[in-house]
């Protein structure tokens, strides 16, 4: 199919975006790297009016350090943050999880801010935001706002974001200190194809190897992302092993409520969850994979 006609302005810079959106409201779309805006266009699931182009922005494709956090701006590249040797030592989950983005063509012009306000539920820069606590700040003519990633995303395809606002960047924690290891893996019918189920954990074990603190979530097997912050409490003070790992992945998917379609129903999708998260604990908890923060 083709998309529905549309008008198209360049915006000049954010300003310019948001005077837009201001007058245009729900008839106007942001677009940047367009890797998920324009497949729902082509497929008329998406019929904006406008689109806005912030593509050439340069103000929202910084990254800094602040208050322990990277500030990523929302229209950076998943490619530049994917070879960016010095953010892998800061967001290690982040750099696990980009591995999995679609194919090397779409992490070409996709952009991070992108994948969040699409929120596929089975998209992975959702997870690791969700995961890792991550603060979304959003800005429209009346103001800028930011909120954790657990009140961002509202339902599959659906957030917080109002119809005359603009994310523009991302708060990414980083955690201090030796020690943090991370794991994230999916299953799909192909590799780049939408998860069936993914697991996504980061933990920070002492030098004896007994986790003192971590994260870890779910995807694609409920209409959001999910993270698990009350049992990754009970990971704190012990050894990860075999058991406590499929005890701790049992509880979280058993609070899943996966979907059917025609590639895998619910009940096998909360079994892939179960099995990808124990394997993800485990993995992490062995320190298989190491970053240090600075």
């Amino acid at each position: 199919m083709k998309a529905a006609a549309f008008d198209y302005i360049r915006a000049d810079n954010l300003e310019h975006a948001l005077d837009v959106l201001a007058e245009q409201g729900a008839d106007a779309k942001l677009i940047a790297g367009g890797m998920s805006l324009v497949p729902m266009m082509a497929m008329r699931l998406a019929r904006p009016a406008l689109l806005v182009d912030i593509n050439r922005l340069d103000e929202l494709k910084t990254q800094q350090r602040e208050d322990g956090c990277v500030v990523m701006g929302a229209a950076t590249r998943q490619r530049d943050v994917e070879f960016d040797t010095a953010l892998h030592a800061l967001l290690p989950l982040v750099r696990d999880g980009l591995k999995w983005v679609g194919h090397v063509q779409t992490r070409n012009r996709g952009t991070i801010g992108g994948s969040l306000v699409h929120a596929d539920p089975s998209a992975e820069m959702p997870l690791a935001a969700l995961v890792l606590d991550a603060k979304l700040r959003l800005r429209s003519k009346a103001g800028e706002r930011s909120l954790p990633a657990s009140e961002f995303f509202l339902g599959p395809m659906f957030t917080d974001v109002g119809e005359t606002e603009c994310l523009v960047a991302i708060e990414w924690p980083v955690w201090s200190g030796p020690g943090v290891f991370t794991a994230f893996e999916e299953v799909a019918m192909r590799h780049g194809d939408f998860a069936m189920a993914s697991a996504a954990c980061q933990l920070q074990l002492d030098a004896d190897g007994t986790c003192q603190r971590a994260a870890f979530g779910l995807g694609g097997v409920d209409g959001t992302p999910l993270a698990f912050p009350d049992l990754a409490q009970k990971l704190v003070g012990k050894k990860i092993d075999s058991k406590l790992a499929q005890d701790i992945a049992h509880a979280a998917a058993n609070s899943a409520s996966p979907g059917s379609d025609m590639h895998a129903d619910g009940e096998f999708r909360r079994h892939l969850a179960r099995v990808l998260l124990s394997r993800m604990l485990v993995q992490a908890g062995s320190g298989q994979r190491l970053a240090q923060a600075a």
